[in-house]
């Protein structure tokens, strides 16, 4: 029998949806020792821990009752809680017509088999389960496999340097050292930090991001397994998460709607939580450092447009608007933002650019740009389009214009609701360059503050001239 079948048999009121399916036929190839070392990323409430922490090991002890395996938690007690959950599943009548072999005590016989609420054996065989809270013992005893489950209980203790070295030398100085050549390790977690667990062990070990069902039968013996489903699809389409961007993972319980709700309440959380990509504040570039502002002023004297068009299919085009002050202060006024093909995009910009009644308009030339600049020129005839190739070097760019992107910069109150990738991606666009998964927002700033700090630059020569 399949893990898929196994969990809907033993629990028949499962909605499976399609990452279910997905996420069931992964941690089968692990039950099964086609993977050792596995790490899931999962946003809160989508059935994380009941696939891994509970139905899991009571499949797996059904496959073999010799296996010891631990579950761990950052408390004692929701490991235990864990380990009780398994218990009741391996005595129901369902699990004894799929496994009969697999039994455990019940009331005070056998007497010489253990059944506490942190451990429980196999009658007749040598396997047992074991729970154990972070920074618990598991002296003297010998692990197959270990689960680890949320090892962190919320931002506060991830926040926490102290906690999170303290949950690294507890890894290494006891899961560790409890395993032997063939046990396994599955690690299913919500993110938090970019230094948590996950972080600290993928930055020093190697690990494979899992795409395809190939990726089950090519990952090396003591590689990582890395499979993290978003929330909102915002990475391309695979064959294991083939969604459209911007979909939900399970709609009908955590709508589209609702998740941008969230996101609008703390983008960096969301980005960690629901996302699987953590960024640690004290590590961003910008931060919610930039200011706001609820009307323009009166003094504009120029309105202006910097478009950098996609690189790859998988960057963003953006597009920006805005407004010069007299004192040199940029108000952003609109946005394109968009993975959008140059057909739609094209129509999109040249559209805000008459919307806000843009004089001039400087589209990069890179990659396709010209013949998009000409497009747009021909559907915005009141606007003066110049094209320009960015020789640049992108990373210096970006970091040695920061600070004045943040001095000078204003966006209009609530932007976050109005461009919510753009904000996102600005908000925790991270000061280690190559950390950053997409530079699109951050290098049309910081070409906006250059162009406008070079005329005013000039302004300056030609009055004291």
């Amino acid at each position: 029998m399949n893990f898929s079948d196994f969990a809907t048999e033993i629990y028949p009121f499962l909605e499976i949806q399609p990452f279910h399916s997905v996420y069931y036929r992964v941690l089968e190839a692990f039950a099964r020792g086609d993977i050792r070392r596995l790490i899931i990323t999962m946003p809160p409430q989508h059935g994380k821990s009941v696939g891994a922490t509970t139905l899991l090991p009571a499949y797996m002890l059904g496959l073999n009752p010799e296996l010891r395996i631990a579950i761990a938690s950052y408390s004692g007690s929701l490991a235990s809680r864990f380990n009780r959950r398994v218990q009741r599943i391996l005595e129901s009548r369902e699990y004894a017509e799929l496994f009969p072999e697999t039994t455990i005590k019940r009331g005070a016989k056998p007497a010489n088999y253990i059944r506490t609420a942190d451990e429980v054996e196999i009658i007749g065989h040598d396997g047992a389960l074991l729970s154990v809270g972070r920074e618990g013992s598991l002296t003297g005893n010998r692990v197959d496999c270990f689960i680890l489950d949320d090892l962190y209980k919320d931002a506060m203790e991830a926040n926490s340097p102290i906690i999170r070295e303290n949950c690294w030398e507890w890894y290494t100085s006891v899961v560790r050292t409890r395993m032997h050549n063939f046990s396994r390790e599955l690690i299913v977690f919500t993110r938090w930090h970019e230094e948590d667990l996950i972080g600290t062990i993928t930055s020093k070990e190697p690990c494979r991001e899992l795409r395809s069902f190939k990726d089950l039968e090519e990952v090396g013996e003591n590689e990582w397994l890395y499979l993290n489903f978003e929330a909102l699809k915002a990475s391309p389409a695979t064959e294991i998460d083939p969604r459209n961007l911007g979909e939900a993972l399970w709609e009908e319980r955590h709508s589209a709607a609702l998740l941008q709700q969230k996101r609008n309440l703390d983008t960096m959380r969301f980005e960690c939580m629901y996302q699987g990509h953590p960024s640690s504040r004290e590590g961003l570039l910008y931060g919610n450092g930039f200011s706001e502002y609820d009307t323009l002023p009166r003094d504009i004297v120029r309105y202006g447009n910097y478009t950098d068009t996609a690189d790859t299919g998988d960057d963003y085009l953006c597009s920006i608007c805005y407004a010069v002050d007299t004192d040199g202060i940029i108000y952003i006024c609109d946005v394109v933002y968009s993975r959008e093909p140059m057909e739609v995009t094209e129509c999109e910009v040249a559209e805000m650019l008459c919307r806000n009644r843009t004089r001039t308009a400087a589209i990069e030339s890179n990659n396709g740009g010209r013949g998009f600049a000409r497009a747009v020129q021909r559907m915005a005839p009141s606007t003066k389009v110049e094209w320009f190739h960015q020789s640049g070097n992108k990373e210096a760019r970006i970091l040695s214009n920061s600070a004045t992107a943040l001095h000078l910069l204003r966006f209009p109150r609530c932007w976050q609701q109005r461009w919510h990738e753009l904000f996102a991606h600005l908000t925790t666009y991270r000061r280690t360059f190559h950390s950053n998964r997409w530079h699109d927002a951050a290098d049309v700033i910081t070409g906006i503050i250059e162009r406008e700090t070079r005329t005013a630059f000039r302004s300056k020569i030609s009055f004291v001239k």
